[in-house]
């Protein structure tokens, strides 16, 4: 009878455990288990009872996703884990010639242009090279202004026609920026190409324009339209005036905004894939924005 009930005691005391601490949890399974092992789910405590989505199945087209959280329910992988759509790549089947564009407008900055602006730089001081900015950028208000409507802007095309008022009176004819100085009225931007990309119109393929530089089809468009929308050449009526006056505004700017050409030459393995690169890059950045 002794050894019946040392057998007993025995039995009980490695069975109970096992069903009774598990059994709190799922019923049964073992301690930690929330379902029964079965030959295709040996391990089933390192399972979720519930998903909150499907991952993806990375064998598709389009396997990105925006949510980390849904299939890592971790925050601390969000940047780490966050894969978005690629951007659309540069259509460029007119390479050989864009490069031999590229290099020629190497050539004008080098021998023109930069010795101009060095001159120019010379010739007038700083603060009177920024009033000139600021009148150029002022006369060029009405290409910002119908821009931004045509973008449905309504907004930002008050802002412009408001910043015109102001410095074509208290900025005397914009020389002065005295709707940003006295009234902290930042300028706001718009141009022809990028309503036609908000308009849904496509790139199109890349061209590196001679003296204009990086474009593509939709810009190069979009260029000529604001030039039409310029009311310079409805004042002079005389288009060597206009280039007169395109030339000394565009060298005008470059004395007062960085030189980053230079730059992106000095630490790029390929100049020219670097400017299309980056012209691309801000292109689609103001007309997803």
């Amino acid at each position: 009878m002794r050894i019946l009930s040392l057998i007993l005691t025995i039995t009980v005391l490695l069975v109970w455990p096992g069903e009774h601490l598990g059994a709190e949890k799922s019923g049964g399974g073992g301690i930690g288990a929330e379902i029964d092992p079965t030959p295709d789910n040996p391990y089933p405590d390192l399972l979720e009872k519930e998903t909150e989505g499907e991952a993806p199945d990375l064998l598709e087209d389009d396997p990105f996703f925006t949510g980390p959280r849904t299939y890592l329910r971790d925050p601390i992988f969000e940047d780490d884990f966050s894969f978005r759509k690629p951007p659309p790549p540069i259509d460029d089947p007119l390479e050989s010639f864009n490069r031999v564009m590229f290099t020629f407008n190497d050539k004008v900055y080098y021998w023109v242009l930069k010795p101009t602006k060095k001159v120019y730089s010379s010739i007038l001081p700083e603060d009177i090279r920024r009033c000139l900015g600021n009148a150029f950028a002022n006369i060029a208000a009405p290409i910002r202004f119908i821009n931004n409507v045509l973008q449905g802007e309504f907004e930002d095309a008050g802002v412009v026609l408001g910043r015109f008022l102001i410095n074509s009176t208290l900025g005397i004819v914009g020389l002065g920026d005295a709707a940003y100085r006295d009234f902290h009225i930042e300028p706001r931007q718009a141009d022809f190409g990028q309503t036609l990309g908000k308009w849904g119109v496509g790139e199109g393929i890349y061209l590196c324009l001679p003296f204009l530089g990086p474009s593509n089809v939709r810009d190069t468009f979009g260029f000529f339209g604001d030039a039409y929308m310029h009311p310079v050449p409805y004042i002079t009526e005389n288009f060597g005036t206009d280039l007169v006056y395109l030339g000394v505004s565009r060298i005008n700017l470059m004395t007062i905004t960085p030189d980053v050409y230079e730059e992106l030459k000095r630490i790029s393995l390929d100049p020219y894939v670097a400017a299309r690169q980056a012209y691309y890059d801000y292109r689609r950045s103001i007309i997803t924005k």
